[in-house]
């Protein structure tokens, strides 16, 4: 199996190569530009391994939640890759790939959402795929609760971003806390491997991002009153 592995959904730019269980990942500091980075990143790593694109099973991609413009650019660029290429598409939640990377069985995962909130899910593994015991959601950061249940660990930057309200809270009912983490292509690439074995690739029609904001820009009083209340 062969998949390429897309995400734009932070401040980072990411991509990677599922090659028969080996990964193969470029990865870089991206600010603003995405755009300018993500399809030359996947030409070198293409190029590297000597893989052509019609090569490829499926073509995956970092869904969300995250940045509104980059899920954009993650998802429009996996699409037409994939309908050049005649390739189906595999979306994978970027909260779910911060679970896979944390080395534990129960992942609090929580990601910098920016306007004072938070983007969570709690995580629990079974067998090779996770279980999600509190599903992806957007929330103040005060909000977050860690689920009953043995023990769970805390992972994302969400963590660095919302260090005073969360840590307080959170720190005493968890093992440890990561807040180094963000979605990455890397992790993705193991997910969608697994997404693909059950039959969950789609039609590159049907690609598209995962959104749980609904309201992208707020207004400096709104901004003001959500740090205030």
């Amino acid at each position: 199996m062969k998949l390429l592995v897309l995400d734009t959904s932070t401040e980072w730019c990411s991509a990677a190569l599922w090659l028969d269980g080996r990964v193969e990942a470029h990865r870089a500091h991206a600010g603003q530009q995405h755009s300018s980075l993500l399809l030359p990143m996947v030409d070198a790593l293409l190029r590297e391994h000597g893989v052509a694109l019609r090569e490829l099973d499926a073509i995956a991609y970092g869904a969300g939640p995250g940045s509104f413009t980059g899920l954009r650019i993650a998802c429009a660029v996996t699409q037409g890759l994939a309908f050049g290429a005649g390739l189906p598409v595999i979306g994978v939640s970027t909260l779910e790939s911060i679970a896979e990377q944390a080395g534990a069985e129960q992942v609090l995962t929580v990601l910098d959402a920016r306007m004072a909130e938070v983007y969570w899910a709690a995580y629990r593994r079974e067998g090779e795929d996770w279980r999600a015991v509190c599903a992806p959601q957007l929330a103040a950061p005060d909000t977050v609760v860690v689920p009953a249940g043995g023990t769970w660990i805390g992972a994302g930057n969400g963590f660095a971003a919302m260090t005073d309200v969360l840590r307080p809270r959170l720190a005493p009912r968890l093992v440890r806390i990561d807040d180094t983490l963000v979605p990455d292509a890397a992790a993705m690439a193991r997910l969608a491997a697994r997404a693909f074995g059950r039959g969950e690739a789609v039609d590159a029609a049907l690609a598209a991002p995962i959104y749980l904001r609904d309201k992208v820009a707020l207004t400096v009083d709104e901004r003001r009153a959500r740090q205030t209340a």
